[in-house]
């Protein structure tokens, strides 16, 4: 995918997500099943994913090869990627630390979409700060697959949203 490429799906699929998560019912909405995460920590879990990426990206460039150097492998495809990770939670990788929701409540609702709305848009007008190339020189730290690439962070987080719309409808059935 180039960059207007994943700016889209970045935009479009958590759009998605956030649309179907803010249209539920409060009984919905906060109640959690199979001792799963309600709909609203779902949500939550994905401003607080994408918030430290999108403050990640505002860095100046030569700090991130500061702090986490540059590829020095080939970068991964989406699919490739999406393995990697799905292989990953079959193992037992959960998310940790400040990934984790706390609960929350139908009167959070509003702010937490709002606040992930404006994140998604600042990564997507962060992105055009970057080359092509760029994306696949640069890596930064993901706390359950390791160093990956700008351009790899980006599918993974494209995946990352529309595997919880899947974990969330099903939690709801």
């Amino acid at each position: 995918m180039d960059i207007k490429t994943i700016q889209n799906q970045l935009a479009e699929k958590h759009h998605i997500f956030s649309d179907f998560v803010c249209s539920l019912p409060a009984g919905a909405f906060s109640v959690s099943h199979n001792n799963k995460w309600t709909p609203g920590q779902q949500l939550e879990h994905i401003y607080l994913s994408i918030r430290p990426l999108r403050q990640v990206l505002a860095l100046p460039k030569f700090m991130l090869k500061l702090l986490w150097g540059q590829s020095n492998r080939a970068g991964r495809d989406y699919d490739g990627l999406v393995e990697k990770y799905l292989s990953k939670l079959e193992s037992g990788g959960r998310a940790t630390g400040r990934f984790v929701p706390k609960a929350v409540n139908m009167e959070q609702r509003d702010g937490i979409n709002t606040a992930l709305a404006n994140e998604v848009q600042r990564l997507c007008v962060r992105l055009d700060h970057f080359t092509e190339s760029e994306l696949d020189k640069y890596v930064i730290p993901h706390p359950l697959l390791g160093k990956l690439t700008l351009r790899e962070m980006m599918y993974f987080s494209i995946y990352h949203v529309q595997h919880h719309d899947i974990l969330t409808r099903k939690n709801l059935e």
